[in-house]
């Protein structure tokens, strides 16, 4: 199982862009997917998750500018982020907590290779 985020780029302040987080494998289902960045100097924090059921929960810094969501049948993860701001500045993960795949695999904390957003003033 392997996760490919994508969608990073430069953007104004003020700006929006929209990151993806496609899985693939064998998979059979995916349980909670988030997204996390970390900012230069800075540790790695939780910006917004999303259960299998659609249950969504946002970093207060996010709460109104952005939105999760995915898509189950193509095993794909989105952020539109809206209003952007220098402090979103930062390399933005995917991350699975748990995947089922074929022949009974399950693994555990699966992480994408992390997308760089910049956010200009």
């Amino acid at each position: 199982v392997q996760l490919q985020a994508s969608g990073g780029g430069l953007v104004q302040s003020g700006g929006s862009l929209r990151l993806s987080c496609a899985a693939s494998g064998s998979i059979l289902r995916i349980e909670t997917m988030g997204w996390y960045r970390q900012a230069p100097g800075k540790q790695r924090e939780l910006v917004a998750s999303i259960t299998s059921g659609g249950r969504t929960n946002y970093a207060d810094s996010v709460k109104g500018r952005f939105t999760i969501s995915r898509d189950n049948a193509k095993n794909t993860m989105y952020l539109q982020m809206n209003s952007l701001k220098p402090e979103d500045t930062a390399v933005y993960y995917c991350n699975v907590d748990k995947v089922r795949a074929s022949r009974g695999t399950v693994k555990y904390d699966v992480w994408g290779q992390g997308t760089l957003v910049t956010v200009s003033s």
